[in-house]
């Protein structure tokens, strides 16, 4: 009697896409959270504990979302690791980078780290991963910490901040930054807003009472965006080192980096679904409904800023997509109703931040891949591959191939169904027929998601080179469209 080697996993009949191809009838082996074999007939070749057949579907790396904002001290409402990773897998994404934050007090970040992993460990759903936002950016720090979070800590991006009080650093700082960075192999991220810019017009604003959530938006205009994007190209430049602009929303911002790009400088952008769909109208909602959509920087008015951004991932200019995951309970003191005492309005009070870790693949899925605004291949360098290079996971996560993780994400098209998702345990329906998606999920060897319960159970993976390990997941997800 013949004896086949045994896997953990086959998925069967996937049209696999990664950055560079897509593969008709393929099967995927999988064991011990590793892709073991691509190819056809492999149940002919392999015993398997489970066979998934993908039905011809979309079978793509697991998503890789670069910028979630998760168990944070400046969002009591927002949402956990427990909570945030398990929507993250819900909806296709199976490794999250989150942000572990210094206060201004803080000497030291090497303890920072430390208090965000014990925040994750043992309640995360999937992989995760964090980027070190500075806000007091001493010698020591600079010159010995890290050096040492790079190389033991796996730390290996910061993030810098031009606008918001607690958390803004001025030009010579972000330089001084930059030049460590640039020594250290590290990216840069950066929020680039001109906070003086942002302050002066708040002012003016507050003078004549003109606080309702609409005029947030009114506070930070694109020339806010523009004139730090510039400035910090120009920074970047000097020092000579790759950056990554965050949540990119005005045409004229993403020109500034396009024009950097075809001088071959290393200047990376981003940007997140909010910006390719909501217009600055959703500030103007009936009572204080506009404060579900107040964000940094804010939605636009014109839709042409809306084009633009998904021009922007067409053309190359974006490097991710990201969610900028940041949600907050509406009716809460504590949450957006924070802008709303005792019936007097105040945009400024209003925690910034929209929720998207468990809709942003499907949104650029439907938004994009199915319109034809982008090809397949250019969703998963999106949400998947570039992400996993910039932040140096590109030798394990990011493709389909062997020795690769066994993360995966798969899209099935329907017909003739009602537009619905679950999302944080509440039922949406679409008030249109158009596409939307729903997600499911399990692990590999261990269920994390079962559509059919709502349940999940969190990964007890350990942390290794400054991430947190959950064994393979699959990650599938139904589109459907009327």
């Amino acid at each position: 009697m013949k004896v086949f080697p045994t896997v953990d996993l086959i998925i069967c009949n996937a049209t696999i896409a990664t950055a560079s191809d897509v593969l008709l009838n393929q099967d995927i082996a999988v064991s011990q959270g590793k892709i073991v074999l691509l190819g056809q007939h492999l149940t002919s070749l392999f015993s398997a504990a489970q066979v998934i057949d993908a039905e011809g579907a979309y079978v793509t790396p697991g998503g890789v979302d670069s910028h979630a904002h998760l168990d944070q001290d400046n969002s009591v409402t927002g949402d956990t690791f427990e909570t945030g990773t398990r929507s993250a897998v819900a909806g296709g994404t199976t490794t999250v980078f989150a942000f572990a934050t210094q206060k201004r007090s803080d000497e030291s970040v090497i303890p920072v780290v430390e208090d965000y992993h014990r925040r994750a460990t043992g309640n995360a759903y999937c992989d995760y991963g964090f980027h070190l936002i500075l806000t007091n950016p001493t010698n020591k720090i600079v010159d010995e910490e890290l050096p040492t979070l790079v190389t033991d800590g796996g730390i290996t991006s910061v993030k810098l901040y031009m606008t918001y009080e607690p958390l803004k650093l001025g030009d010579r700082e972000i330089l001084d930054v930059m030049e460590c960075t640039r020594r250290l192999g590290m990216t840069t991220m950066v929020h680039a807003e001109n906070s003086e810019m942002i302050n002066w017009i708040t002012e003016k604003l507050e003078a004549r009472k003109m606080t309702e959530p609409y005029y947030h938006a009114v506070s930070r205009p694109k020339i806010a965006e523009d004139e730090a994007t510039y400035r910090v190209i120009s920074l970047s430049e000097l020092i000579d080192i790759p950056i990554l602009i965050v949540h990119m929303s005005s045409r004229v911002a993403v020109s500034h980096v396009r024009k950097a790009q075809t001088r071959l400088l290393p200047i990376h952008a981003e940007t997140c679904p909010h910006y390719l769909f909501l217009t600055s109208e959703r500030l103007k909602g009936e009572i204080f409904e506009g404060a579900k959509c107040v964000c940094s920087p804010p939605l636009r008015e014109d839709p042409m800023e809306l084009e633009e951004m998904w021009k922007g991932l067409s053309n190359g200019t974006f490097t991710t997509f990201s969610s900028d995951h940041a949600p907050s309970k509406f009716d809460h003191p504590q949450g957006k109703k924070a802008g709303l005492v005792d019936g007097t309005m105040s945009f400024k009070k209003i925690p910034n931040g929209l929720p998207g870790v468990e809709t942003r693949m499907a949104t650029l899925f439907c938004g994009g891949v199915l319109t034809g605004r982008i090809s397949i291949q250019r969703f998963v360098e999106l949400t998947s591959s570039n992400p996993a290079k910039l932040y140096g996971l590109g030798d394990r996560k990011g493709t389909i191939a062997p020795g690769y993780d066994a993360d995966f994400a798969s899209g099935i098209r329907r017909r003739n169904k009602p537009s619905s998702a679950v999302l944080r345990r509440r039922w949406l329906r679409s008030p249109s027929p158009t596409r939307c998606c729903i997600m499911t999920s399990t692990t590999r060897p261990s269920k994390a998601w079962s559509s059919r319960t709502g349940r999940a159970t969190p990964s007890c993976g350990g942390r290794s080179s400054g991430t947190g390990t959950m064994e393979a997941c699959w990650a599938r997800w139904a589109m459907e469209s009327s």
